[in-house]
């Protein structure tokens, strides 16, 4: 009998620590739902940062490093998809639903302005204040990106922009430093078109973005030095259309067409993306240039800036870690993880001298390159971009198409690209 008592009471005491490490069990997961974690001594915040995928080792990295120096918070990444409108329809969901799921959002350059018009974005510019950060310290174009109604509301990740690649080996070098330098005029390469098609096999002056898409609404702003001179950077932009070294499909002319013509060694000049030289570089299929023959430039008015921007949800209950988060992920060390991990251009501009950073993506080694970088522009910044670029693209190739109805077209696009 007292066996059977004593058999009773251990099995007790078994039942009872089950249950004790079971309820832990249920606290554990409960304290990592509520958005902490614990470290043994003490919870750790949990951040959750949503962004694009990234087949690089860069973003894995920075937020590896950070956790690494950090003790009060822990980033999660919430690999988003890599399709651009489908993440947007994704955050957009969230955000408009009041949620504070995400704390930390990577940005195309084109949804700052929609974002923050519709109040889903927590400004920064007191925080920036408050760390000493200058809005110079940044990519200037990114930074004009995040801007909106006069408050900052994000910080560059990584930035993309518009560039002129030309034959070295055929401009003198004369024209040469005049492009690298920057200080040169729309009017000027329209000369230099003239008068180096043909040579070394080209058959193409100048070629870019004239199809009614949105790489329409970057050109329109690069020839109109954002919208400063709308009349004034159609016309030029009309006068490239007719000019006998243009190809005439150029108005069905997208980044594909470009790189091909440039590539195949069929034209002198062309504006494109940074990817471009990476083809180049590569020796992609069907690429004839070599890279000794490829020198980069600075657009006359400063290149459209692409690329992506890091941001804070105004619903997150972890503002103050979001904030830590984004300063370092921006700020020389994330930044210098990002360009030499995964060869992404540095938003923080004390980077374009750094030679670990010049190492790690060969277009910095261009002087032409560094120029470009320090010259960037934004698009409209507009709650409802969408809308604004429709206008811009619409207005735009209908008077490139027919060359009638520039006052009307100009009258228009003026409208669209307000942003106050």
């Amino acid at each position: 009998m007292k066996r059977w008592k004593s058999k009773l009471i251990a099995l007790s005491l078994a039942t009872s620590v089950a249950l004790v490490g079971c309820n832990n069990d249920k606290d554990a997961a409960k304290e990592k739902n509520e958005g902490t974690k614990g470290t043994g001594t003490e919870e750790q915040i949990v951040l959750k940062f949503a962004a694009q995928n990234d087949n690089t080792p860069a973003t894995k990295a920075l937020i590896d490093e950070f956790n690494k120096q950090n003790d009060k918070y822990d980033v999660e990444w919430v690999e988003m998809t890599n399709d651009s409108a489908q993440m947007h329809d994704q955050l957009l969901n969230s955000l408009s639903s009041g949620s504070s799921e995400y704390d930390i959002m990577s940005l195309d350059v084109v949804w700052a302005g929609e974002f923050a018009g519709a109040g889903y974005l927590e400004p920064i510019d007191v925080r920036m204040k408050e760390a000493g950060l200058n809005k110079e310290d940044f990519n200037a174009g990114s930074m004009a990106s995040g801007n909106f109604k006069g408050k900052q509301y994000t910080l560059p990740f990584f930035p993309d922009l518009g560039l002129l690649y030309y034959r070295k080996d055929i401009v003198s070098q004369e024209d040469a430093a005049k492009l690298e330098s920057g200080n040169y005029t729309y009017d000027d390469l329209y000369a230099m078109a003239e008068k180096y098609t043909g040579q070394g096999g080209t058959e193409s002056g100048f070629v870019y973005q004239s199809k009614q898409y949105e790489g329409l609404t970057v050109n329109v702003t690069e020839f109109t030095k954002s919208f400063a001179d709308v009349a004034g950077g159609l016309e030029t932009m009309h006068k490239f259309v007719k000019a006998p070294f243009t190809p005439k499909n150029i108005l069905n002319y997208t980044e594909g067409e470009t790189h091909t013509s440039f590539e195949q060694g069929k034209a002198v000049f062309a504006r494109n993306w940074p990817y471009q030289f990476g083809r180049i570089k590569g020796q992609e299929e069907g690429v004839s240039v070599k890279v000794d023959q490829v020198g980069i430039a600075p657009l006359p008015n400063g290149g459209a800036v692409g690329g992506w921007l890091l941001s804070i949800n105004k619903n997150s209950k972890n503002l103050d870690g979001a904030w830590e988060f984004i300063q370092f992920a921006a700020g020389e060390e994330g930044q210098k993880i990002m360009s030499t991990k995964g060869g992404y251009l540095p938003g923080y501009n004390a980077l374009l001298e750094n030679d670990e950073v010049k190492s790690a993506n060969d277009m910095l080694s261009y002087e032409g390159f560094q120029n470009a970088l320090k010259s960037t522009i934004a698009r409209p910044v507009s709650p409802d971009y969408s809308k604004v670029s429709d206008t811009i693209q619409v207005q735009a190739h209908k008077y490139l198409s027919s060359g009638e109805g520039l006052d009307t077209a100009a009258k228009a696009i003026e409208e669209a690209a307000k942003t106050e």
